[in-house]
């Protein structure tokens, strides 16, 4: 019997809701569980000489059809950035946002379900920021806040993560000393809000969000552990063209792997009285302001002061 690759797509993400799979993870899973259909397939081809071409094939064929198939299936989903995974789940863009942010801990349903929640993401977010910019980070915790201003009064105030770059590390000490003396030029601050799922019905107000307590910074991001919709990278595009806020896709499974999808543009300078505010109204960013403050009293950044990883002697 010949194979029916989109019959068989469909009722293999069917049977497994909400869970997501990329094009070569179903791909391999045909070849598995069609072994006649699949030989069939090559011996019909002239182009397909291994077994590591068809399941290339296969997984190209899948590529092009799930367009066509979501059109026609509502309930199937793609994910944004690299790599793709393919889903069925018959739940709201809002829905999948609550389903995720509920308390207990989040589902990132892809083919290992892997169970995490939003705090987890911190910690390998600093490592992905040290390990690909050098960029020292600090959890900003904002229930350790004033509340004088109300219940809502400082909604949207504080970034989830800070940073700092060392821009001088490679710098003759001569010029560092110059530099410290004449110009506040040794480093980078950087902001960050984090979220564990941005999709169509949320990304305005994510990306507000990360407007709102991050445009103090030289660099503002949002950050997310998944994107979902095949318009929602299109929006982030569109309100970067306005706003200057970035998007790192943070990779769950292996930090090191994260991407800048939408790389920040830098502002020159820092908004000091904003950030004056913030180091007013909330003492972990009080702290990170009294950590830039000693580097440059310094010339060090000790990692013990800063949420990055062990280094190597």
């Amino acid at each position: 019997m010949e194979l029916n690759l989109a019959k068989t797509v469909v009722g293999y993400l069917k049977a497994h809701p909400d869970e997501k799979f990329t094009a070569r993870q179903i791909a391999e899973w045909v070849f598995a569980t069609y072994p006649e259909q699949c030989q069939a397939k090559k011996q019909s081809s002239q182009r397909l000489e291994t077994d590591a071409e068809l399941v290339q094939q296969i997984v190209r064929e899948i590529s092009s059809q799930l367009p066509r198939l979501q059109r026609k299936h509502l309930e199937l989903k793609t994910t944004e950035g690299r790599p793709r995974k393919h889903y069925y789940s018959d739940r709201t863009d809002s829905a999948e946002v609550a389903a995720v942010e509920s308390e207990g801990g989040a589902s990132m349903t892809d083919a290992s379900t892997l169970k995490i929640d939003e705090h987890a993401l911190y910690p390998m977010l600093s490592q992905y920021l040290w390990e690909e910019f050098g960029v020292f980070s600090k959890r900003i915790d904002e229930k350790r806040s004033s509340n004088k201003r109300g219940p809502n009064g400082n909604r949207w105030l504080y970034p989830d993560l800070v940073g700092m770059e060392d821009l001088s590390k490679e710098w003759h000490r001569e010029v560092r000393d110059c530099v410290t003396q004449y110009s506040d030029k040794r480093t980078k601050l950087w902001s960050f809000e984090v979220k564990l799922l941005i999709n169509r019905s949320n990304v305005r107000e994510c990306f507000f969000q990360a407007v709102s307590n991050s445009s103090w910074a030289n660099f503002g991001y949002l950050v997310a552990a998944e994107i979902g919709g095949t318009d929602t990278l299109k929006e982030l595009r569109m309100l970067f063209a306005a706003h200057g806020i970035g998007f790192i896709k943070l990779d769950v499974d292996n930090p090191a792997d994260s991407q800048v999808l939408i790389p920040a543009r830098e502002r020159d300078e820092i908004d000091w009285d904003m950030a004056n505010r913030l180091a007013t109204e909330n003492r972990d960013f009080l702290e990170y302001v009294k950590l830039v403050k000693q580097f440059y009293q310094t010339g060090e950044a000790r990692p013990a002061d800063w949420d990055v990883p062990e280094l190597d002697d």
